[in-house]
């Protein structure tokens, strides 16, 4: 038998639907921080000509020690982006992460390195040491990990790989949901 007046009852089971609703509305305890509102619409909006994200001239491998070697020291996390300047999907997502809003938002959440694949015939060694294989998917490749190396998201690498076709702000959104 319940205790209490049936009026105590409601008032307990309003007060938790109430603490229920503001935690889902500010993405839970421990959750994710807001992605930034997104200044364009569609990427037809976006600034031309969309960046070439990718140095084919890089070290990749010294590229990405000096990442992870970085976001040791300021506790954030690593975005490894896998990619090639002639991916259209690479330059949208580039694009994206290039808008003001976005940029600073990733500088605050992750220590960014790209990682030119070529046409899959270049640095493909650290594709296959995070256990990405031969890209088979496409790119971009989106990997984030931990500062000592610990992948968080590697079952989710391959969505971007159709970044023409997502909103800016549902990439943002994307990029916010491994930030801490």
């Amino acid at each position: 038998m319940p205790t209490g007046s049936y009026n105590e009852n409601m008032r307990n089971d309003i007060r938790f639907g109430v603490i229920l609703v503001v935690l889902a509305a500010s993405g839970g305890v421990g959750a994710s921080p807001l992605a930034p509102p997104v200044s364009v619409k569609t990427i037809a909006d976006l600034p031309t000509p969309l960046p070439y994200p990718y140095n084919e001239q890089d070290d990749a491998h010294a590229a990405l020690d000096a990442a992870f070697a970085h976001a040791k020291l300021d506790g954030m996390r690593v975005l490894i982006d896998f990619g090639g300047n002639w991916c259209g999907d690479c330059r949208v997502l580039a694009g994206i992460m290039e808008l003001p809003e976005v940029k600073t938002f990733i500088t605050q959440h992750y220590d960014v390195v790209t990682i030119d694949v070529g046409r899959y015939t270049r640095n493909m060694d650290i594709a296959a040491q995070f256990g990405l294989g031969k890209l088979a998917g496409g790119v971009p490749e989106i990997l984030v990990a931990e500062a000592n190396g610990k992948l968080i998201n590697v079952s989710n690498a391959a969505d971007l790989e159709d970044a023409r076709h997502m909103t800016p702000q549902a990439l943002a959104d994307w990029l916010a949901r491994w930030a801490r």
